[in-house]
């Protein structure tokens, strides 16, 4: 009894929830007398996040990722859902407190049915829905990104979970999931972090974080410089695939904490790194002229 026990115990703590999602759901543009439905499918969501077992790894709880989804609704009618999604996640420096933004991304092609109180289940093998499948997609891409900012390209198997599931789903017809869709639908996503052409922007994630970010406790000198000299990987893919969207996401999430980064603390020569953020992401420009160093 005691080794059945044993076992039991052991196998859930190998296979401890990987995220800690918080879900908000913003119904302002939505004419509806009933809120409750709103309420309870936020719940169901952050719950499936939650509850979850997405992957064979076993995690701490110190070790969960951050995350948040924010659904902005537009359209609802008979079950039927419409609106945008906003998929950000975070993870914390390496011997600090400090959260780092990993993934700010919009999602504008939101589509989904869901009765109040129906139960979400999530296979890997079946299309269940498109709820489910938008949900577990990013969940494996916030899994995957986090990954690669530890070890370069880890975060493979995941972001290959997160294709299966778009590939699965193409049977919904939803042009989200599409390559004759938006070029920055989730089929888009996806596709793009796994192609080799594309590489330089996972290079990017892991140097930014694990040779810069994860060095500031210890030499913020040489952290910052090996910061800079990531950017120089989005540089080379801008040169090859100019105005990509993976750029524009890596900057969604980081600009602000660049300018800090770069304005406090001992200072290094950042003139190159100045211009090549200018040429790779002048959507940012204002940002940059924070820079005070």
């Amino acid at each position: 009894m005691n080794k059945l026990l044993f076992f039991i115990i052991c196998s859930f703590a190998s296979y401890a929830q990987e995220l800690r999602c918080e879900v908000i759901i913003n119904s302002d543009l939505v004419n509806q007398t009933n809120q409750q439905i709103f309420s309870t499918l936020q719940q169901s969501i952050q719950e499936f996040m939650n509850s979850q077992v997405w992957t064979s790894q076993n995690w701490n709880s110190e070790e969960k990722i951050n995350c948040s989804l924010i659904l902005n609704l537009t359209d609802y009618n008979d079950d039927k859902f419409k609106g945008t999604l906003q998929v950000q996640s975070q993870r914390t420096v390496y011997d600090t407190n400090y959260s780092s933004p990993i993934l700010n991304f919009q999602d504008l092609d939101i589509s989904f049915n869901y009765q109040e109180f129906q139960p979400l289940f999530y296979n890997s093998n079946v299309y269940e829905s498109n709820l489910i499948s938008i949900l577990s997609f990013y969940a494996y891409i916030i899994i995957g990104l986090d990954a690669d900012t530890f070890k370069l390209k880890g975060g493979e198997l995941f972001f290959s979970f997160a294709q299966k599931i778009s590939n699965l789903a193409q049977q919904s017809n939803n042009s989200g999931w599409l390559s004759s869709g938006n070029r920055k639908n989730r089929y888009w996503l996806v596709d793009s972090i796994l192609s080799n052409a594309f590489l330089d922007f996972r290079i990017t994630y892991y140097k930014y974080h694990r040779n810069g970010l994860d060095l500031m406790t210890k030499d913020q000198i040489k952290a910052k410089t090996n910061l800079a000299g990531s950017l120089i990987h989005l540089s080379d893919l801008n040169n090859r695939r100019p105005n990509s969207f993976l750029i524009q996401m890596f900057f969604d999430a980081k600009s602000q904490e660049i300018v800090n980064v770069f304005s406090e603390g001992p200072t290094v020569d950042i003139i190159s790194t100045r211009n090549i953020l200018k040429n790779i992401a002048p959507f940012f420009n204002n940002k940059w002229k924070e820079i005070k160093s």
